[in-house]
C-alpha cells in the first residue's frame, strides 16, 4: 500500500497539535514485534523467539510504564488535579483493553506456529500425551532436577502468598478429596533457575519438547499424594510488580548500598498486573485476587494455558538450522585493520563501526591495545550495560594492572541491570580502578571512551563515541554506530564530560558536541530552525531522523513548525512515536516509518541537509524528555565526509525498505509499507552494501 493520507477529521483529539499517548504508542510498537511472529516469511523458530521478545517487552512495560501511570492514578487530589488523575485512570483501562487484544493475537499466533512445527516433525507435548518412554524420562527428570526446587504453599485464610523477588509465576492448584466436599488450594512457585523448555528424547527424525509447567503437572499426583486427591486442577498465573527503585534517606548508606537495597526490595513492589488461565474456576480466581491484593487499578488479563512466553526466547534449535536465520559473519571495516595499531590508523582518519554488520572486535581491540601500550597514560569510559562475560571489562582490568589510570563511570541505575553493574563496580574497585557514580539526579546514558597517550612532548587523545552499549552480546543483535576518532577538538570536549562527571559542578564547555541536559534540546531546535529558514528562502531543506523513541512535545512541535514551513522530514522510529505525520496543515511534510526485523534497530542519528552542507550527528539520546533533560547524553558531529556518506547511504536503504517497514501513526497503524518497486529489505541491503565496499576496496 502507498502512504496513507491523514486529515484532521481522521485524527482523534486534535486541537492545535496532534500527539499520541506514549504508552499506547509503545503498545503499537510491540504489535509490530508480534507481526514478526505472524510473518510466514520469517523462519519458524525465529517466529517463536519473536513471541518471546513480545512477551518480555510486555513484562517490562507493566513493571515500569503501567506502574508509573498507576502511581499517578493513586495520587491524592492535593498533589495532582482531579482531571489528571481521571486521565490516568482512563489510560489504565485503555492499556488493559489493548493488551488483552494483543494477548489474544499472540495466543492465536502460538497455536498457528505449533501446527506448523508439527509439519516440521517438532512436537510440543503436554502431560496428557506422553508415551511410556517419555513418561519415564519425565519421571527421572522431575526427581533429579525439579522436585527439590519446588516451593509449594497450601492456601487457607491465613496463608501469605510467596514474595517472588522477581519470580512471580505460579501454578494454582485446586484439589478435590473423597472425604470432604470442600476443595483444597495450593500454590506452586515455578523455579526460575531451571530450564523452562525441556527437550525429550527424539524418535528418528521427530523432535519433542515439553514445558516445565506441564512436566510438573504430569508429576503432580506425587506432590500431593498425602491428601489422596480424587481430582487435581492446575492453572498457570502470572503476577507482575512495580519495579521502580525507591531510595531511602539514610545518610549513612552509600549510593551503592541504596541501589542494592532497592533492587532487593523490588520483590515487594505493588502489584500492577495479574494474568490467569481463563479456564480457572471462578472460586479459585476470587481467592487468588484476594491473596495477591489485586485492586481495581491493576491490569487483570485472562490468558491461555501458558503465559510466561518470554521463555520462548530460549526455544531450542533442535538441530534445525534450516528453521533459523542463516548465520551472517560480521564484516571487517574497510581500511581499518585489526592486525595493525588501532591508534596509528585512527590518527590518520575517522572510522565508523556499524554493528552487527561490522565486527565488535574493533572496540575490544582499541581497549586491549590501550591496556598494553606503554605510552597510554589513562583510559576513561562510561558503562551502562555489559555482557555477562565481558571482554571490555577484562581489558579495563588489564589496563589498571599495567599501571594505567583507569576511570570508569558505571551507571548503577541501568534498569534491570543494576545488580550486574554493582557486581562489576565491586570488581573494578578491587582492581584499583577509579569509579564514578555520576551526578545526583542525572542518569549517565552517554556511550563514550577516551584514551590519553603520550606522543613525544604532549598528550594526544583517542576515543570512540557510540549510540549503543559496549556489550559484545547485544552487539550481535542490536544495530549501533561507533565512531573511532582522534579529532582533538571533539575529544577535548569528551574529556570535559568526564571532568563534569567527576566534579558535578562545572558545566562542560563545548561547541562541537551536544550534551544533555545542557544543549541537546537547544542544539536540535537551532538546527531545525535553520532548515526552516532554508525552506522559506527556497533552498533545499531536509531532515532525516533515525531514533528509538520520540516523546518530547517541545521537539515534536518544532518538527510540526518545520513541516508547515515546507521542510521535508523523514523519520525512522523503532518504538514510541508521539508525533502524528501527514496531518493537513500541521505535518503534511512528515513521514514516519518503523523497521522491525532480524536485528533490533538501535542507532540514534539526525541528518540536517543545511542547503547541501550536511550536519550529521550520532547520539546516545532518544528524543524523550528523560534523555534531553534528566540524563547525561552525548551527540557527536560527524565531520569525515566519507563517514557522513556511509550514514546517509545506510539511512536511505532503511528509508526505502518495502519489506520490513511499517507506517507509524497514519490512518492505519502498523501496516506494512509496500510499493511496486523491487523488494528491498534494508537489513539485508545494508549488509550487502558493506560487503560490496570491501570487495571493491
Amino acid at each position: 500500500m502507498g502512504k496513507p493520507n491523514i486529515t484532521p477529521q481522521k485524527c482523534t483529539n486534535i486541537l492545535k497539535k496532534p500527539f499520541v499517548n506514549r504508552e499506547l504508542s509503545w503498545l503499537d510498537f510491540n504489535k509490530r514485534v508480534l507481526q514478526e511472529a505472524q510473518d510466514p516469511n520469517v523462519p519458524l523458530l525465529e517466529r517463536i523467539r519473536f513471541i518471546g521478545i513480545f512477551s518480555n517487552n510486555l513484562d517490562d512495560f507493566f513493571k515500569v510504564r503501567y506502574a508509573t501511570v498507576k502511581r499517578i492514578a493513586q495520587m491524592e487530589a492535593k498533589d495532582l488535579s482531579v482531571e489528571e488523575i481521571n486521565k490516568a485512570e482512563k489510560l489504565l483501562q485503555e492499556i488493559t483493553e489493548k493488551t488483552i487484544a494483543l494477548q489474544d493475537q499472540s495466543f492465536a499466533t502460538i497455536q498457528q506456529i505449533t501446527k506448523e512445527l508439527r509439519k516440521e516433525q517438532i512436537y510440543v507435548l503436554n502431560e496428557s500425551n506422553l508415551d511410556k518412554a517419555h513418561a519415564a524420562f519425565v519421571y527421572d527428570y522431575f526427581n533429579e532436577k525439579v522436585s527439590a526446587s519446588l516451593i509449594t504453599v497450601m492456601m487457607d485464610a491465613h496463608t501469605k502468598v510467596p514474595t517472588g523477588k522477581g519470580n512471580n509465576v505460579f501454578l494454582s492448584v485446586r484439589m478435590q478429596q473423597k472425604q470432604t466436599p470442600n476443595p483444597l488450594f495450593a500454590l506452586i512457585q515455578i523455579p526460575s533457575h531451571l530450564d523452562r523448555i525441556i527437550v525429550l528424547p527424539p524418535r528418528g527424525e521427530k523432535r519433542y519438547i515439553i514445558l516445565l509447567d506441564d512436566l510438573i503437572r504430569h508429576q503432580m499426583h506425587r506432590l500431593f499424594e498425602i491428601f489422596q486427591p480424587t481430582n487435581i486442577e492446575a492453572h498457570m498465573i502470572k503476577f507482575t510488580r512495580d519495579a521502580e527503585l525507591d531510595f531511602d534517606d539514610d545518610l549513612n548508606k552509600s549510593y551503592v548500598e541504596k541501589i542494592a537495597s532497592s533492587v532487593r526490595d523490588r520483590g515487594d513492589g505493588d502489584p500492577v498486573r495479574f494474568v490467569y488461565d481463563k479456564n480457572i474456576a471462578p472460586e479459585t480466581l476470587d481467592l487468588l485476587l484476594g491473596k495477591f491484593h489485586i485492586g481495581t487499578r491493576d491490569s487483570i488479563i485472562p490468558g491461555g494455558r501458558y503465559h510466561n512466553r518470554k521463555d520462548y526466547l530460549k526455544f531450542p534449535s533442535l538441530g534445525r538450522q534450516d528453521l533459523l536465520y542463516a548465520a551472517k559473519d560480521p564484516l571487517p571495516i574497510e581500511g581499518f585493520s585489526l592486525d595493525k595499531s588501532v591508534f596509528d590508523q585512527i590518527s590518520k582518519r575517522d572510522f565508523l563501526q556499524y554493528s552487527p554488520y561490522h565486527s565488535f572486535a574493533y572496540v575490544v581491540k582499541f581497549l586491549h591495545e590501550a591496556s598494553l601500550d606503554p605510552n597510554v597514560k589513562s583510559v576513561y569510559i562510561t558503562i551502562y550495560r555489559l555482557s555477562d562475560t565481558s571482554q571490555v571489562a577484562n581489558a579495563l582490568i588489564q589496563a589498571a594492572r599495567n599501571g594505567k589510570r583507569v576511570t570508569v563511570q558505571i551507571e548503577l541505575q541501568a534498569r534491570f541491570d543494576e545488580a550486574a553493574n554493582i557486581r562489576y563496580a565491586e570488581l573494578f574497585k578491587n582492581e584499583g580502578i577509579n569509579l564514578i557514580f555520576g551526578v545526583p539526579g542525572l542518569k549517565v546514558h552517554s556511550k563514550i571512551c577516551l584514551v590519553q597517550r603520550q606522543e613525544k612532548d604532549k598528550l594526544k587523545r583517542y576515543g570512540f563515541i557510540s549510540t549503543g552499549n559496549f556489550n559484545e552480546s547485544t552487539a550481535r543483535i542490536y544495530t549501533d554506530y561507533t565512531l573511532f576518532t582522534s579529532n582533538q577538538p571533539i575529544l577535548r570536549e569528551v574529556n570535559r564530560v568526564f571532568t563534569f562527571l567527576e566534579t558535578s559542578f562545572k558545566v562542560p564547555a563545548h561547541k562541537h558536541l551536544l550534551i544533555s541536559p545542557f544543549t541537546t534540546t537547544s542544539g536540535l531546535k537551532e538546527r531545525i530552525d535553520r532548515e526552516i529558514t532554508h525552506a522559506k528562502s527556497g533552498r533545499k531543506a531536509l531532515i532525516r531522523i533515525k531514533i528509538n523513541n520520540i516523546t518530547n512535545y517541545d521537539i515534536v512541535s518544532s518538527l510540526y513548525e518545520a513541516s508547515q514551513a515546507g521542510v521535508q522530514i523523514r523519520m525512522i522510529v523503532r518504538g514510541i512515536c508521539c508525533l502524528v505525520p501527514g496531518v493537513r496543515g500541521i505535518s503534511d511534510n512528515i513521514e514516519v516509518i518503523s523497521v522491525v526485523d532480524r536485528y533490533l534497530e538501535h542507532p540514534r542519528l539526525v541528518i540536517f541537509e543545511n542547503d547541501e552542507n550536511r550536519d550529521v550527528f550520532i547520539s546516545s539520546a532518544d528524543w524523550m524528555t528523560r534523555n534531553l533533560d534528566n540524563r547525561v547524553e552525548v551527540s557527536c558531529p560527524i565531520y569525515d565526509k566519507k563517514v557522513q556518506q556511509e550514514i546517509v547511504d545506510a539511512f536511505e536503504l532503511s528509508w526505502n525498505d518495502n519489506v520490513k517497514a511499517r507506517w507509524v501513526n497514519h490512518d492505519t497503524k502498523s501496516e506494512y509499507r509496500t510499493d511496486e518497486k523491487t523488494e528491498l529489505r534494508s537489513q539485508e541491503a545494508i549488509y550487502a552494501y558493506y560487503k560490496t565496499k570491501l570487495d571493491n576496496s
